[in-house]
């Protein structure tokens, strides 16, 4: 069975849209000022590397778990409104990409997954 990093392109795929999901949320007003004084190139890279793990790609990923990494955020007020914004913008950039539908239910199980730890609770 191949893996959904497979299904939806690999590496380019992750790239193109790790890219274009920030682009969008840093244009979303919902959500961008969690992004206020963040290195952008950075969080990109360390996105890059979770989604190419979660989504059964190699793993590289070496950045803090989901309720550390973002339990200052959590301080900042993130709830389930901001998650789902995030989760909202990844479809929305998969669809664009052409990621089957299936596969973005996919993506969006493993969001929901980690959903509790990201908002910490």
């Amino acid at each position: 069975m191949t893996t959904l990093y497979e299904r939806i392109g690999g590496n380019d795929a992750v790239t193109a849209a790790v890219d274009q999901f920030y682009q969008k949320v840093l244009a979303d007003d919902r959500i961008n000022q969690f992004f206020d004084g963040v290195d952008m190139k950075r969080q990109i890279g360390k996105q890059r590397a979770f989604l190419t793990m979660v989504f059964g790609g190699p793993t590289n990923y070496t950045g803090k778990d989901m309720r550390d990494g973002h339990a200052h955020l959590v301080e900042r007020g993130l709830d389930d409104s901001h998650f789902d914004a995030v989760v909202e913008n990844l479809a929305n950039t998969l669809t664009e990409l052409g990621v089957s539908g299936d596969d973005i239910g996919e993506v969006a199980t493993i969001a929901e997954s980690v959903r509790a730890d990201v908002l910490g609770r």
